[in-house]
């Protein structure tokens, strides 16, 4: 888009030192209108103006390309400037449209700002001037040029959101990773690509974006918007002086882009008003999502790894660092996730894991104390053996893996359609009170005052009863869709060879949640159940117990 803003013209009126300012703007919205509004014809009608009224001092102030609901353009603010420093004695544009398409602002700048600068208002084809006093129809034609902006917007929106349904990208970029072939189609970008891939990669391991950011900027990684400096020229992302200061922002961007999975998601973001440029993130589920149009970069398991990752972000330690299982391991009574323990003047064998509720509150759970040793030992022999056993008989494996899952299923929805029954009919029963109670109301037997306060109880009860039955009826229907993505793991099996040891990758990768057992002292020797959940399938049927003699 070629912009200017002000063009000079040295001479100003002889006897106020002023200079006329002779405003025109085109807006992209107003092409459709031809020669007519274009910027050069504007400045013509404006010049042979000045000259068949003698004025021969003036500047041209210019905006190309600036809607007119938007009145912080730079021509518009340099003539502000201007006027508030006493340079300007009048105004002139070519119609009210040209000065703006907001009715109050036009209203407030040709009717108070501008008569407190004592400056002249002219708009030539409609006959409008300030020094005149048969202005009485100008708030209507500002409020007709208003009209006819949220009429263009309107129409604007209608082909936006026609060409978003037909799986068309409306986006004008191509996302950071991708280039735009000659079709407008998304084409992987060979120098990018790799750097979108790491990100993935780190976060899959379980690093949060500000982690992630300083490993980019320990790499000395360009940033998106240095990127686009050098390939572009824009500047709007560039900082000359950091131009590989890579922000965590930016990281998380990336990371919730589902473009990378090889999808076009159209009406990501949306406006309040046609007169507002803040752009607001549509929720997901008006969001539109076309699958595999081009190709991913991100596969669909590290995608799901990644988001898991994020939504049980990791706290670092006070010593800075991240426990292997931070994130993963919950408390089998409270629910509550268990943190790492650890001080500089342990060894390693000391690090152990206690329940959150435990040392935030004692007495409302137990320790469920375990050592961070025990525990990695455990899930690596766990591990061992679940790879082992798809690689070596994966028929078997689909069968048993399937025949948890089922029995598990089967359990949770016995369980949510039992507490469904029962709010159900507490919900009918509540119905037969309100009614009773009515009938005494009206009966006599009970004040108008005790049947509010009754009544009222009686129907938040009720209330907090219908939430909670849609819930468990999503609960329930979404026991019945779910199914055992037995795909997505054997992929992950044969990505993996048999581990002699954990790392955050392979551990983030397979494991989905791990639950800690309180530990039972009543054989005489301590005993602790461990259940591993695996990503895809749930529980495997080879959970394990650790058997130590006291002390623990």
């Amino acid at each position: 888009m070629n912009r200017q803003s002000v063009i000079n013209y040295p001479c100003n009126d002889s006897e106020t030192g002023k200079w006329a300012a002779l405003y025109v703007r085109l807006s992209r919205d107003d092409d459709n209108e031809g020669d007519s509004n274009s910027i050069a014809h504007q400045i013509e009608i404006l010049k042979k103006y000045a000259k068949d009224h003698h004025i021969t001092g003036y500047k041209v102030y210019k905006d190309d390309g600036f809607s007119g609901t938007n009145f912080n353009r730079p021509g518009f603010q340099e003539m502000l400037s201007d006027i508030e420093n006493g340079l300007v004695s009048t105004v002139i544009v070519k119609d009210m449209s040209r000065f703006g398409r907001n009715y109050l602002e036009v209203g407030m700048y040709t009717e108070i700002r501008f008569p407190e600068f004592d400056v002249r208002f002219i708009a030539v084809n409609d006959g409008v001037d300030s020094e005149r006093e048969d202005n009485d129809f100008t708030p209507f034609r500002n409020i007709i040029n208003e009209w006819y902006a949220k009429d263009t917007s309107k129409k604007i929106r209608a082909v936006f959101k026609a060409k978003g349904m037909s799986g068309k990208r409306l986006s004008t970029q191509a996302p950071y990773g991708y280039l735009r072939d000659g079709e407008g189609n998304l084409i992987i970008d060979p120098e990018t690509a790799p750097v979108v891939r790491l990100i993935f990669q780190l976060a899959a391991e379980g690093n949060g974006p500000g982690k992630i950011a300083r490993r980019l900027r320990e790499m000395e990684i360009v940033t998106p918007g240095t990127l686009e400096f050098e390939r572009t020229g824009r500047t709007r992302r560039y900082d000359p002086e950091h131009p590989c200061f890579w922000l965590s922002s930016t990281i998380v961007h990336i990371l919730n882009n589902r473009d990378y999975l090889g999808h076009t998601v159209n009406f990501k973001t949306t406006k309040k008003s046609y007169k507002s440029k803040k752009k607001i993130q549509n929720p997901e589920e008006k969001q539109v999502v076309f699958e595999n149009t081009h190709e991913a970069l991100v596969s669909q398991e590290t995608w799901e790894i990644v988001q898991k990752n994020r939504e049980n972000r990791r706290r670092p330690t006070r010593m800075g660092d991240m426990g292997l299982f931070s994130g993963l391991l919950y408390c089998a009574d409270c629910g509550h996730t268990l943190n790492l323990n650890r001080t500089k003047s342990w060894v390693r064998e000391q690090d152990n894991y206690t329940c959150g509720t435990y040392k935030r509150k004692k007495g409302k759970c137990t320790a469920h104390f375990i050592r961070a040793v025990v525990l990695e030992q455990l899930v690596l022999e766990n591990l061992r053996e679940v790879i082992a056993f798809a690689r070596e008989d994966t028929e078997g494996f689909v069968r048993q893996a399937m025949s948890n899952r089922m029995a598990a299923q089967m359990q949770e929805q016995a369980q949510a359609r039992r507490t469904l029954e029962q709010q159900e009919r507490r919900i009918a029963e509540i119905d037969g009170i309100i009614k009773r109670l009515y009938e005494d109301n009206i009966s006599g037997k009970l004040t108008d005052e005790r049947f509010c306060k009754m009544s009222a109880d009686y129907e938040r009860e009720q209330a907090g009863l219908q939430a909670s039955v849609e819930e468990l009826r999503k609960s329930v229907a979404a026991c019945e869709q779910q199914s055992v993505n037995m795909d997505s793991f054997l992929k992950l099996v044969k990505k993996y060879t048999v581990p002699d040891k954990l790392f955050p990758e392979l551990l983030h990768a397979f494991v989905e949640k791990i639950v800690v057992h309180a530990p039972d002292k009543s054989s005489g020797h301590r005993t602790q159940q461990i259940d591993i959940h695996y990503n895809f399938i749930g529980e495997i049927g080879l959970s394990h117990s650790i058997d130590k003699k006291e002390p623990a």
